[in-house]
This record gives C-alpha cells, structure tokens and sequence, in this order.
C-alpha cells in the first residue's frame, strides 16, 4: 500500500464524524509500522480525543508494544496548540511515532503550518503529503465547512433542490414528494447524516411536514432550523412534536446564519424552499448548490402522475461550463440504444 491508500481509508474514517464534531473538523488518522496498519482512528465529538489521540490508544489496545518507526496519516495537519484537550502534536511525539503525514494544512491560524516545527523539537518528520490531487482534494472537503467557520465565523452553506425537466420543484397543487427517485433520495439522506444542521422555509413545514432527518442513520446532533418571517407555523409539525432533534425558529435567514455561527456550526443543509434558497444565494451566503434534475415532465399534472422518462444519459458538460440531461420520454427515445434518438449534434463525454 502508498501513502495514498493510507490517506484513503483515513479519509474515510474521518467521514464518520461528519455531522457530529462541530466546531471541529472531522479528521481520519491511521498508523502504519512495516507496511501494516497498526492503529486507526478518527475524532468522534467535540471534547474528546482527536483522532491522532484516537489511533494511538487504538494502537495500544491492539497490543502494539512500541510505535518506533512508525508513520501515521492524518487528514488535517495536526494541532500543535492544546485547547480543550491536549496538542496532538505532544501526543505523536509522546508516543513514539517516527514519521507524520499529513493530507491538508489546518486553516486555523494558530495551527496553521505549526506542526513541523512543533514536531521537530522531537524528532519527528513531519510533511504535508504532496501526491495525488484527488486525495487531497477529498480530504480537504472533509474541513470546508470547518475552513469557512474558523476564517469567518459562518457556516459553509450547501443549497440542494429537486427539480423536472421543466423546472418545476413541485406540481401545481403543491406537491414535491418524490420528483426525484430513490438514488437521489439515498445521496439526500447521506447529506443528512453529514451536516450540523438543516434549514427549511416556513411553507415547506406547512405544505410537506418533514421531519428533516435521514431515514437510514439519523445524526442525533443535526440541529433543524425554520426561517419563518410571520412566525405562524403549525404546532403540530414534525419537527415541534417528534421530540429527536433540537429545533429552532428564526425570523431572518441571514441572521439564522449567524446565530448557528456563534453556536459553532460548521455547515448547514438548505434543503426546502426556492425562496429561502434564492434569498441565500441572493445574500452571497452559499457556497454550493446541489440541482438533483429528475428525468421527470410535470406539466400540470400530479407528480404521481407526472410522465417519468424512459432513458436518462446523465450529464455532458461542454467547454463553456454547461450541461446537458437527456430523458428519453417514449419508447422511440431509446430506438438508438444510448438513450437519444438524436444527438443534435453536440459532442461531448457523459459522466455518469
């Protein structure tokens, strides 16, 4: 195995906290001593070990006498200033480990490229990994949120909405269950289960009642967020009445933001709402907007009804940033065999 494959599965590990270390980041650790893995980790919650700490302990309980000449991964530079626990910079030196590797730089200032030198005073290499792209690029939006809070002190704004082909993100009674399949709706849970909290418009309570919790693996410590400008919601809804989740109640979105920033919120999911979603990006306050398009034609129908496409060839994106969805709505659609009659002339790569 490479360096990479290590910062692979200390990517992974990191993902676990996704959603429940704010205000800190999620991080993956993973020890290596004669090419095996000898001890992984990852930090879990705010307050408790780190994940470098949680490796280490890992180790030990696996009966690892001696960590000399070991290297481990970690997905974030680690800290070399103790704060509500101890530098994990003093932990690697304490335990023994010859060699540190690191995938992204910390970009809190008072950590930020400080760990080498902390590292140093012990012996230890240190590096910041300097292989492949992807990796690195996986590892770093595993602190994006973490990155926005710590150099502004807002959260990282994701905007996810559903929409047909026609552009509809409900039908015209108001109905918006379903427009997307069930593969979507498994990437909308596992957004879920990643973020500090959700944010909906007042309407999407009253029309749909969500709970606003993945189905599968429900984060205990998502916060849910309402933006109600008239304050009128119904005291039924879900998210007053289920008692799982902390729900809160604001008046202005922006100010919402703001308020989740100060609670050390590190990333919030826009999930309801084309108006409070337009008011975010209106704002500048978003920094990524999801657009799950169904293969679906609305029209004036019932989305239960709706004509649902036969064929659907993903994305084709041109030279100027565009891109294409082709959804075959007959059977004549997929006389081709690619999923299009016609190719109107465009030539381009599908990602799928």
């Amino acid at each position: 195995m490479t360096d990479s494959d290590y910062l692979i599965r200390a990517a992974r590990l990191a993902a676990r906290g996704l959603g429940h270390t704010r205000p800190n980041p999620a991080v993956g650790a993973v020890i290596v001593r004669d090419g095996a893995i000898v001890g992984e980790g990852w930090h879990k919650k705010c307050g408790g070990d780190h994940a470098e700490v949680s490796a280490i302990k890992n180790a030990m309980r696996r009966g690892v006498g001696s960590l000399a000449g070991s290297t481990i991964y970690v997905t974030l530079e680690p800290c070399s200033k103790p704060g509500r626990v101890g530098a994990c910079t003093d932990a690697i030196a304490e335990a023994g480990i010859s060699r540190v590797v690191y995938a992204v730089q910390d970009p809190n200032p008072k950590n930020r490229g400080k760990a080498a030198r902390a590292l140093a005073r012990h012996g230890v290499e240190c590096e910041r990994f300097a292989g492949d792209a992807g990796v690195v690029a996986d590892c770093r939006s595993l602190v994006a949120g973490f990155r926005k809070h710590v150099l502004t002190g807002l959260p990282y704004v994701t905007v996810k909405i559903a929409m047909s082909l026609d552009g509809k993100i409900c039908d015209d009674r108001g109905g918006s269950d379903w427009i997307t399949g069930e593969s979507s709706r498994r990437r909308t849970n596992r957004l879920r289960e990643s973020v500090d909290a959700i944010m909906v418009g007042a309407e999407t309570v009253r029309r749909d009642n969500p709970s606003l919790l993945a189905r599968v693996k429900p984060n205990k410590d998502l916060i849910r967020v309402v933006v109600s400008r008239s304050g009128r919601l119904p005291e039924d809804a879900q998210v007053f009445t289920d008692k799982l989740n902390q729900t809160l109640v604001f008046d202005d979105a922006e100010k919402a933001l703001r308020e989740l920033g100060r609670m050390g919120v590190t990333s919030v999911l826009c999930e309801g709402g084309l108006v409070l979603a337009r008011s975010l990006a209106d704002a500048g306050l978003v920094d990524e907007w999801i657009a799950a398009i169904a293969p679906v034609f609305i029209g004036s129908k019932r989305i239960s009804s709706a004509i649902r496409g036969t064929t659907f060839r993903g994305g084709c994106f041109l030279s100027d940033g565009d891109s294409f969805f082709t959804a075959g709505l007959s059977g004549f659609a997929s006389w081709s065999g690619e999923g299009s009659g016609m190719n109107f002339g465009f030539n381009c790569k599908s990602k799928v």
